[in-house]
């Protein structure tokens, strides 16, 4: 995999994450955009937005995410704008009718229902403790409603089991190449952040799949180096982890996105471009 081009993504903002935690994390449609700008000009090709108040509450409506699409394109205008369609507590065509009002080049789809929680061994309690519900029926219909809007679905995996649950859909004909998985890992609930892990999840991948490992937490940058060494992408950003490599916390997602620069760079390969990144998934140059 020498000289292969690596594709960063950056997740620029999530919905649990708060400014308690991180000051820096955006809210508001201008703060997106301009986060958007930093992470593109540090080297990130893909955006994987989620919409929030600007309280910081999570949001879920079409024109909250149509604003942050406009801030987004006023800085970035070749952008590959990624939306999420996670969500818990809403009904699954709130969950996706912002992708089929606004059309954006990709959306994430969650392959695979799971316990979610954050537990903390100092307080010995659960922050968070929730069912993430996708059945089958769920996934078939955002993937119907991602292939009329001529999205591409942004497999999240965030168990081994998630990768076979594509099969089906593979063979429907509803998943479509470029088959695009990313690796969640880390997330209590989910697969932990290990190397054997993350090598297992390689292996199981169907032929064709662009791959990336996203790990919530400061395991990040091992987890990253890894997918590198073997000649996959990798995703940061506030989001997932607030902090660099040193253990400084970031300022913003455009720092987080030097040190993903300087992490490829360091093992032997070159970020790729947008223009680059449009080409690997068959998207239109803008």
């Amino acid at each position: 995999m020498a000289n292969k081009k690596t594709v960063i993504t950056a997740a620029l903002t999530g919905v649990l994450a708060n400014r308690n935690q991180c000051p820096y994390i955006p809210y508001t449609p201008e703060e997106i955009g301009e986060e958007a700008l930093r992470a593109t000009n540090a080297g990130a090709s893909i955006l994987h937005i989620h919409a929030r108040k600007n309280d910081g509450l999570p949001a879920y409506d079409i024109e909250t995410y149509k604003l942050i699409g406009e801030e987004v394109r006023k800085r970035v205008p070749n952008a590959i704008i990624n939306y999420s369609t996670g969500a818990v507590g809403i009904s699954r065509e709130e969950r996706i009718h912002h992708v089929s009002a606004l059309k954006p080049e990709m959306a994430a789809l969650n392959m695979g229902s799971m316990n979610y929680g954050i537990y903390s061994s100092k307080s010995k309690q659960f922050h968070h403790d929730f069912v993430f519900q996708n059945p089958f029926s769920d996934i078939q219909f955002f993937l119907e409603k991602m292939k009329e809007a001529g999205t591409i679905p942004e497999m999240e995996i965030f168990d081994n089991g998630h990768i076979n649950n594509a099969l089906p859909f593979m063979d429907m004909g509803l998943l479509q190449k470029p088959y695009v998985m990313s690796f969640v890992m880390g997330v209590m609930g989910g697969i932990p952040a290990t190397t054997q892990n993350l090598m297992h999840q390689i292996a199981s991948v169907p032929a064709g799949v662009h791959w990336q490992v996203v790990t919530v937490g400061r395991k990040q940058w091992v987890m990253s180096a890894v997918a590198l060494s073997v000649g996959g992408n990798f995703r940061v950003g506030l989001e997932d982890n607030f902090y660099l490599p040193c253990g400084e916390m970031a300022k913003s997602n455009g720092e987080l996105v030097e040190a993903a620069t300087t992490l490829t760079r360091i093992l032997g390969s070159e970020p790729a471009s947008i223009a680059e990144t449009r080409d690997m998934l068959g998207l239109p140059q803008i």
